[in-house]
């Protein structure tokens, strides 16, 4: 009998799991694997909605379970949290023991993951590199993991061609699309009436989803950005109603959380959510009129629903963007004119450059091909030819 092969997925957010959702389900059905969760980061904290409950409730077990302690979002605080969850992953790779495993992304928790499979021979299989982000060192951490791992499903041909750049073998690097379209693509998003019984909440003539996470690379701070954004979502009037998402575990993300907190609680035609959840979220993307933030699901997901996005600012500086994505910078005046011009915008014809939905039968399919995932773990830096 055919012993199954191990294959590991770790996640550490409500917005990474999403993405990751179709894929998981994807290994979980194939006779050939193993599936494997570790879950980690955002998923353990109370603060953060404890959304490991989610995972289980979508019928995945979880394998093993790494507090990090995110009790604080400072710089000291975040960096020992990395040094918790190298700790904490090198017991659950022990453990484990897994032939391969998957990382989605650019966030610190993933970083540790990948560290901790590098000592321990595991081979890595990475998704969504050599995509920029130049307004956040999730860029850089986003480089490291490629350098750390052996297989690389992009999700476009231009971060092809930067992991290729980066000495990877193009035997080795798959454009296969971005896997959180594969949700939208077969999930059966809520209506418009399910979404107001669930999120307790009335929809106007014209609505928006914003989520803003911290900018840190930038030279003003996060807090002055989003003050920013609250003046313009003032200037928009009562008439438009406003589903906001509460930004993930970074630099100075629990400032953000507390103004928006604030801001709910004196405007009525507001409200906010630690997690929404994949469903919930993207049934929203589908019923509003504008995407506004600095979150990469407005690039990436927004066109899907052929909705306009009003990005703001650098912190998605730099990746591939469809016809429908606005960009204001972080100013009051620019982000309410920009939202106008969302209003107005038609997007009946946005093509989405991230992919058709099919991506992780495709993953899937590659890991497959592979009979020996232990042979990966050499790999000579491969020099472009000029």
């Amino acid at each position: 009998m055919k012993t199954k092969r191990k294959i590991c997925f770790v996640t550490g957010s409500r917005a990474e799991y999403g993405l990751l959702y179709s894929l998981i389900k994807e290994i979980q059905n194939d006779s050939d694997f193993q599936l494997q969760i570790t879950a980690t980061g955002m998923h353990l904290s109370s603060d953060f909605g404890l959304t490991y409950k989610q995972i289980e409730a979508d019928g995945f077990q979880i394998d093993f379970k790494i507090d990090i302690d995110l009790s604080s979002d400072t710089a000291v605080g975040i960096t020992k949290s990395m040094g918790l969850g190298v700790i904490g992953f090198a017991d659950a790779f022990e453990v484990l023991k897994p032939d391969i495993i998957i990382v989605l992304g650019d966030r610190f928790e993933i970083l540790s993951a990948v560290q901790a499979a590098l000592i321990a021979k595991i081979p890595v299989a990475h998704l969504c590199g050599g995509d920029v982000t130049e307004g956040a060192f999730d860029e850089s951490i986003r480089h490291a993991i490629t350098k750390m791992s052996h297989l690389h499903f992009v999700s476009n041909q231009d971060s092809a061609n930067r992991v290729l750049q980066m000495g990877e073998n193009p035997e080795h690097i798959f454009k296969v699309g971005n896997p959180g379209l594969d949700y939208i693509r077969t999930a059966k998003l809520m209506t418009r009436k399910e979404l107001e019984e669930s999120l307790d909440f009335k929809f106007k003539e014209k609505n928006i989803l914003v989520t803003f996470h911290p900018v840190t690379l930038d030279s003003e701070s996060a807090k002055d950005q989003f003050v920013e954004l609250l003046k313009a979502l003032d200037s928009l009037g009562n008439n438009v109603g406003i589903i906001i998402t509460k930004p993930n575990a970074d630099n100075d993300g629990k400032s953000i959380i507390k103004l928006i907190d604030e801001y709910v609680e004196k405007n009525v035609q507001a409200r906010a959510f630690t997690s929404l959840g994949q469903l919930r979220y993207l049934s929203t993307m589908a019923q509003i009129d504008a995407v506004v933030g600095n979150s990469s699901s407005g690039l990436m997901e927004a066109p899907s629903f052929k909705k306009p996005t009003v990005n703001i600012g650098d912190r998605q500086k730099g990746r591939l963007q469809s016809q429908s994505i606005l960009n204001s910078p972080p100013r009051a005046n620019e982000i309410e004119k920009t939202i106008k011009q969302a209003f107005e915008k038609d997007c009946s014809h946005t093509t989405n450059p991230y992919g058709d939905g099919h991506t992780s039968v495709k993953i899937k399919n590659h890991l497959k091909e592979i009979d020996d995932f232990k042979a990966l773990l050499r790999k000579p830096f491969f020099e472009l030819r000029k």
